[in-house]
């Protein structure tokens, strides 16, 4: 029903690979809001058995790199809805990486070009957690969502700049985010 594991193994990996939607859960280290993110595109990529890293994709809010550059914990969580039940966790220490640093020029070239990239966040995985999913409802992929890159389309370098000075600087607790 359950396994633990330090890494992320093959067959893992390749189910990993085939998920179009993965959560991301972090909370400030005292008290506070927990978030918890939807992400979807083409934006999660395995590195290592131990390392992971996704898209960080503008937003109307900044809490994940508000709470990593906080305390770094992090909680990444996959479901199956087609297919076999499964759920997957990693959990890790994430890192934020923003445009111009030598994290982000050495990982965003393992992603897709999207405009809007605040950042990339990398993990450094600790702990695998695999579980059943029954419960999970089962439902058909139909395809990805295009309104953030139509968003992002429609907007100069200084409108997206100007979005994330005014909504993504401070989490909904006041901890910086971005620009800080």
């Amino acid at each position: 029903m359950g396994r633990v594991s330090d890494h992320i193994d093959a067959a893992t990996r390749a189910w990993i690979e085939r998920q179009h939607l993965f959560f991301v859960a972090t909370a400030p280290a005292a008290g506070g809001h927990v978030n918890l993110s939807p992400k979807g595109l083409d934006s999660f990529r395995v590195l290592d058995p131990t390392s992971v890293a996704y898209l960080d994709l503008t937003g109307s809010g900044a809490e994940t790199i508000a709470h990593l550059r906080e305390n770094g914990r992090i909680t990444v969580m996959f479901s199956a809805f087609e297919g076999p039940p499964r759920i997957v966790r990693l959990f890790g220490q994430g890192s934020v990486h923003e445009p111009g640093s030598d994290g982000f020029d050495r990982l965003v070239t393992s992603f897709p070009a999207f405009r809007a990239v605040r950042s990339v966040i990398s993990i450094e995985v600790s702990r695998v957690q695999d579980s059943c999913g029954y419960a999970v409802p089962e439902m058909q992929y139909v395809g990805d969502r295009s309104r953030l890159i139509e968003w992002a389309d429609n907007r100069t370098e200084a409108d997206i700049e100007a979005y994330w000075a005014e909504k993504n600087a401070r989490s909904i607790d006041g901890l910086p985010a971005l620009g800080d």
